[in-house]
């Protein structure tokens, strides 16, 4: 089987087959998503998927070294891009670049993802003229939503309207090869799709973008409570996970597990 590639992705936005974006954080859901995925997103919502945290502004570049890569590992054919940590690129294009070509050669990965708009072309930019893809993001941020009036919808207004466009083009201008819109009014997720050459990737951004894109353990209803509203379940994983727990627990305090077949004997003769 052979790995798509960024190139692969990009030319989704003229076949107009919609590409399937999921997260991986480890080897083994890699395995299983990839033959069925287009592109694999090792991204830092892991720290408050697997670690409880708050945000995920305390995820740095050796987490995301070490998930990413376990899901190169774990993946032979989806594009693999990794999230760029928050203070990992914002304070230059060198340090983004220095970063960026770490988080490559440790892992294999296909490519980077960074948050942000026009503020962040001349970090991108460095990034793609040395040879390596970015994937944008724009609309809602999650590291540094907290700067901003929480996790919000964008694009109700006509200045944020204006400022996700200016956002979208100035990434493509970049060099972008695709960027993830976040949490966006569908009419505007639509205009930037329209709007811009390279692929746009949804996440709570309607289907008019060229692809779709969720949180794994969100998806299979492993999270908890709380299911965002662009999220749908196509399992309840949670529930399993807890009934086999049961049961597994009511053979131990009866005795009955280990049964005869998970038992070692000597062999005969």
């Amino acid at each position: 089987m052979t790995r798509k590639t960024i190139e692969q992705i990009k030319a989704h936005k003229n076949s107009g087959e919609p590409i399937v974006c999921l997260t991986a954080y480890t080897m083994r859901v890699a395995q299983l998503l990839d033959v069925h995925c287009d592109l694999l997103l090792v991204g830092d919502s892991m720290g408050m998927v697997l670690y409880g945290m708050e945000n995920t502004r305390d995820v740095d570049l050796d987490m995301m070294i070490r998930h990413g890569k376990g899901v190169v590992k774990g993946s032979a054919h989806a594009c693999v891009i990794v999230d760029m940590p928050f203070g990992s690129y914002e304070d230059s294009a060198e340090q983004a670049l220095k970063n960026a070509q770490r988080i490559i050669d440790e892992t294999g990965a296909d490519g980077v993802k960074l948050e942000g708009g026009e503020d962040l072309a001349a970090q991108v930019k460095a990034i793609v003229d040395a040879g390596i893809a970015v994937v944008g993001h724009i609309g809602l941020l999650p590291q540094t939503a907290q700067d901003s009036g929480g996790f919000r919808v964008q694009g109700r207004t006509d200045d944020g309207r204006a400022q996700l466009m200016r956002d979208a083009r100035v990434i493509e201008a970049a060099g972008a090869a695709a960027v993830v819109i976040e949490a966006v009014i569908e009419e505007v997720a639509a205009e930037i799709t329209a709007a811009v050459g390279i692929a746009t990737i949804g996440i709570g951004a309607s289907a008019a973008c060229d692809g779709q894109i969720l949180v794994t353990e969100d998806m299979v209803g492993i999270t908890g409570d709380h299911v965002p509203k662009f999220v749908k379940q196509y399992a309840h994983v949670s529930a399993d996970i807890a009934r086999a727990a049961e049961t597994y627990a009511a053979d131990v305090r009866a005795r009955r597990f280990p049964f005869d077949e998970n038992v070692y004997r000597p062999k005969k003769g």
